[in-house]
């Protein structure tokens, strides 16, 4: 009997290690068995963003690692003007001289630049996850510079006193007219005063230029409440049709054989004097307005880190600010 109790005594105590080793088995094997059934979305959740810089200017690409870009403009005159100065008879003995004034603007140009390292030890373990770090950081290399050149475009780059699209010192702004009870916005106004607002800009735009043809002004930037505002609310109570529909047949733009297009960014919103939400109407066309890629973004090299054990690569593109060729093509109005 004391050889059995002996022999007895080490059997419970197994069962009981064993009882705890399974159980810490099953815990942990659950954590094993749920991954095992779970579905893995393979889309990574990458960070969302607005991106309007390409609708709503022209980008123009190529020139390479300039640091400036000049335009000529030139301003011709006559003695005498235009109108009665130049119109001559038999035996007379002046003839009135054509002039030409010649002018040059400059833009400012910066580089943008940023690096990728991918550590040695991170890329061997990708190849077990099947996802490419290299692929990963190289989508982020373009979410930020899609991100700058939004800044760029619209609002430029303060700290190096370049100006964008929407708070261009030389842009001639305003207010809009109120609606006869002291408000502007265009939540107190009716389709017809909001239609008189557009009306207004573009009219005023457009005799700026000269009422030159080809810069009939065409392109309508609003902040993303007034947009979505004019879309839901209708013309009239009667009408079956948006603000935005009766806007889009019923401008100067369309009147005189143009293409009106009225669109939002994030970027209006309180851009206006005082922080008023502003109102942007200008002509879309690269002789007027453009941005410059001189060099498009692209990954310049790529080299081994013994030191730090990793493999970093480098990407730069050369950018312009907004280059406003003709700046009495486009006004602001504050205030909507």
């Amino acid at each position: 009997m004391k050889n059995m109790g002996t022999f007895t005594a080490p059997i419970v105590h197994a069962r009981k290690f064993t009882a705890k080793v399974n159980d810490s088995a099953i815990q942990n094997g659950m954590a094993s068995l749920v991954s095992e059934l779970e579905k893995r979305n393979p889309r990574l959740r990458e960070p969302l963003t607005s991106l309007t810089y390409t609708r709503d200017i022209p980008v123009k690409v190529g020139g390479g690692w300039v640091e400036f870009i000049s335009a000529m403009s030139i301003d011709y005159g006559v003695t005498g003007g235009s109108g009665d100065g130049v119109v001559s008879a038999g035996g007379a003995n002046a003839t009135p001289l054509i002039q030409a004034n010649f002018d040059k603007d400059t833009w400012k140009t910066h580089a943008f630049e940023v690096a990728v390292r991918i550590m040695h030890v991170d890329l061997e373990r990708s190849k077990i996850t099947g996802r490419s770090l290299d692929e990963i950081l190289t989508r982020g290399v373009r979410h930020t510079y899609d991100k700058h050149m939004e800044q760029n475009v619209y609002f430029g780059i303060s700290k190096y006193g370049s100006f964008g699209l929407l708070n261009n010192p030389n842009i001639a702004a305003a207010n809009v007219a109120d609606n006869g009870s002291g408000s502007t916005a265009w939540d107190d106004k009716t389709a017809e005063q909001i239609r008189d607002d557009i009306n207004e800009a573009i009219n005023a735009a457009w005799e700026q230029a000269g009422y030159d043809r080809e810069a009939l002004p065409n392109h309508i930037l609003l902040p993303y409440e007034q947009f979505n505002k004019i879309v839901e609310r209708t013309n009239s109570d009667l009408a079956n049709i948006s603000i935005l529909e009766y806007l889009l047949e019923n401008n100067i733009t369309k009147a005189n054989g143009g293409e009106l297009f009225i669109g939002a960014t994030q970027w209006n919103k309180g851009i206006g004097a005082g922080g008023k939400d502003r109102m942007a109407v200008y002509c879309h066309n690269e002789r007027y307005l453009a941005v410059e890629e001189l060099a498009p973004l692209s990954r310049i090299m790529t080299a081994p880190n013994a030191t730090e054990g990793s493999y970093d690569s480098r990407y730069a593109a050369n950018l312009s600010e907004v280059e406003y060729l003709y700046t009495q093509t486009a006004v602001y109005r504050d205030g909507i």
